[in-house]
């Protein structure tokens, strides 16, 4: 970062208290953080919500550039009206960039989930891309584990006969479908190869003795079979099926219209996705704060 001026001797100059809409939201943003305004010894009671208000109103009119530095992290765009009368401070500029960026970012992510799952959602509705033959081809050890092993002989023969009749229609068709299952075949003997020598490291340090094997109920079959189908939604939504081309969904605008967004569902999955987000952030941005 090029060299900087020192704080502006008159850093109220724009600002001074908060008549500005701006500023208020600022602080009301930066107290329902939670995070620290103040150094706090062991055992001296919390702060009120207008001590922490009224100590940040301090720090920015005291010092507006360090105050942007340690807390931008909390800020939005709108918010950076407060800072107009320090732009020309090159720190100011750096750190109402990174704010402008970080804002920029979300809302490409949120663009792209939203895409995902309007595409999901049209999947669900035409073609096989969720069929459980299709998908227990692109995840054949997850399929094993949640559905296949406990599958009757009949069930088996029924799926058979139901990838029949989605499939195939003649002597070429039957063959490479014979072909897909000696792959999967062999994609599913290597990684349950590999689980089994982790689970027999760690029963080497485990003495206990083996339970029985579990036969779940028809009841937990079909919960089971939920937890799966769960797993892979989640999958595609996080740009994890390697075979998928996810620029075309990503990109196409096309998905922007779309009204087949199950709101109640998406936001549940998409807050919890975005609270592990920020809390890595702020750790990351955080970690040479001194503040208790």
């Amino acid at each position: 970062m090029e060299q900087c001026s020192s704080e502006p001797s008159t850093p109220t100059a724009h600002i001074q208290d908060k008549g500005s809409s701006s500023l208020e939201a600022m602080v009301s943003a930066i107290v329902l953080s939670g995070s620290p305004v103040k150094s706090q010894q062991l055992g001296e009671p919390d702060l009120t919500v207008e001590e922490k208000k009224q100590l940040l109103m301090e720090q920015y009119n005291s010092k507006p550039v360090v105050f942007l530095e340690r807390y931008h992290t909390h800020l939005k765009p709108e918010h950076l009206e407060a800072f107009l009368h320090i732009g020309s401070d090159c720190r100011t500029q750096y750190y109402c960039n990174e704010v402008q960026k970080r804002a920029s970012n979300s809302a490409n992510k949120t663009r792209v989930r939203n895409h995902r799952y309007a595409a999901l959602r049209a999947l669900q509705k035409e073609g096989q891309y969720f069929s459980e033959e299709q998908m227990r081809f692109r995840e054949p050890l997850l399929y094993e584990q949640y559905i296949g092993q406990y599958l009757s002989e009949e069930e088996i023969l029924q799926r058979s006969e139901e990838a029949m009749q989605n499939g195939p229609t003649g002597l070429s068709d039957l063959l490479i479908d014979s072909y897909h299952e000696q792959v999967l075949q062999k994609r599913l003997q290597e990684e349950q190869g590999r689980e089994n020598s982790a689970e027999q490291e760690e029963e080497e340090d485990d003495e206990e003795p083996r339970q029985a094997e579990w036969e779940p109920t028809t009841e937990e079959k079909a919960l089971l079979r939920e937890e799966f189908l769960s797993q892979m939604h989640q999958r595609f939504l996080e740009g994890k099926d390697k075979d998928f081309n996810y620029s075309e969904v990503d990109e196409n605008p096309d998905y922007d219209n779309l009204d087949i967004l199950s709101r109640d569902a998406e936001e549940r999955y998409f807050d919890e996705d975005d609270e592990e987000e920020e809390e890595e952030e702020e750790e990351g941005e955080n970690e040479g704060d001194n503040m208790v």
